[in-house]
């Protein structure tokens, strides 16, 4: 998908040197945003392999949001990629599907003079629940609804953030919101990121977002639209210790060499002397310097798009089985380690 590249492009050419709390460091910029029509197929990238494993987690990552749980206990019997944020019980103190399903109403005392809440016994009762004696908003179902009743609604906004939360959570929410929108026959999503990890992160933020939107242009009766995606701080891992701190000295000639590039096969230059000009990663430490890789990404030209096919069910009722990709065709795949 070119799009990604684009945006890969953007950042390592107009990003700046940024340490992080990961201990690994950044080249990041501000305020990216792109756009994909979902009616030209589903945006799987085929400039690095996403079946596999990849497949695997992205699928049931995505069936555990809309579970709505706030453990990883049955997410992680099929992949591991959220063990590193959990208690030793398998808790999360914060679950994307847990605030998608059940994000909390204040009762009583708890509420503010003046604000207006959904209750069980009002108009809210659809999307109300009863849980352990406090309740809960369904914000999926709610949307679920209103895309029925009215669809012309600029309203349909669900969150995954709550700030007393995100204070001190292990990992707040880095796709914290999105919107569905109706145009016409055709059901648009957005989302926003605060956070955006360019090789191993929004990867899957393209996939899973653009799999709820036809998972839930099934169950509403629309054609599928565009996905857009904003992210406020999209960045590039690039090293940490000797090889995190020669992007801070050299990042402008990698810029410059960059800013020559106008065709696909100069980027492997590009990373060819990056590769003989940066000190090496520790063998402990290999592949935390993304660049490399994505400019072979870069250098490689997107093929066609696959299609997906998702099961006309209740999303509670969707299991991995009900999400079917046909004609995915992609390069080899590349290793980026994950920064925690």
């Amino acid at each position: 998908m070119q799009q990604y590249l684009d945006l890969v492009d953007r950042v390592l050419r107009t990003g700046t040197y940024k340490p992080n709390r990961t201990g690994v460091d950044t080249v990041s910029a501000f305020g990216q945003q792109y756009r994909v029509d979902l009616a030209e197929g589903f945006p799987l990238l085929t400039t690095k392999e996403m079946t596999g494993f990849r497949w695997n987690s992205l699928i049931h990552e995505f069936l555990w949001y809309l579970s709505g749980e706030e453990h990883v206990r049955t997410l992680s019997e099929e992949t591991a990629i959220w063990d590193a944020w959990a208690d030793d019980e398998g808790r999360l103190d914060t679950a994307y599907g847990r605030f998608w399903r059940r994000y909390p109403v204040p009762e009583g005392a708890d509420r503010l003079p003046g604000e207006s809440w959904a209750d069980p016994d009002g108009d809210g009762a659809r999307w109300v629940n009863e849980e352990d004696g406090r309740r809960t908003f369904d914000q999926i179902g709610y949307a679920l609804d209103t895309l029925r009743e009215n669809p012309n609604s600029r309203r349909i906004v669900v969150v995954a953030w709550h700030p007393a939360n995100a204070a001190v959570s292990t990992l707040p929410p880095c796709h914290y919101t999105f919107v569905f929108n109706v145009q016409g026959d055709r059901l648009n999503v957005h989302l926003t990121q605060r956070s955006g990890d360019v090789a191993l992160g929004i990867p899957f933020n393209i996939a899973a977002y653009s799999l709820l939107c036809h998972a839930v242009a099934n169950r509403t009766g629309f054609e599928v639209g565009e996905f857009v995606h904003s992210v406020v701080d999209a960045h590039v891992y690039c090293g940490q210790g000797a090889r995190g701190d020669w992007y801070a000295d050299n990042l402008g000639a990698l810029q410059s060499r960059l800013a020559d590039v106008d065709e696909r096969e100069a980027y492997l230059d590009v990373r060819d002397w990056l590769v003989e000009a940066a000190p090496a990663e520790p063998e402990d430490e290999e592949g935390y310097d993304h660049v490399p890789g994505l400019l072979e990404q870069c250098a490689r030209t997107p093929k066609a798009r696959p299609t997906i096919e998702v099961a006309d069910k209740p999303l509670d009722e969707l299991v991995f089985e009900d999400v079917q990709l046909h004609d995915y065709e992609s390069a080899p795949g590349l290793r980026f380690a994950v920064a925690e």
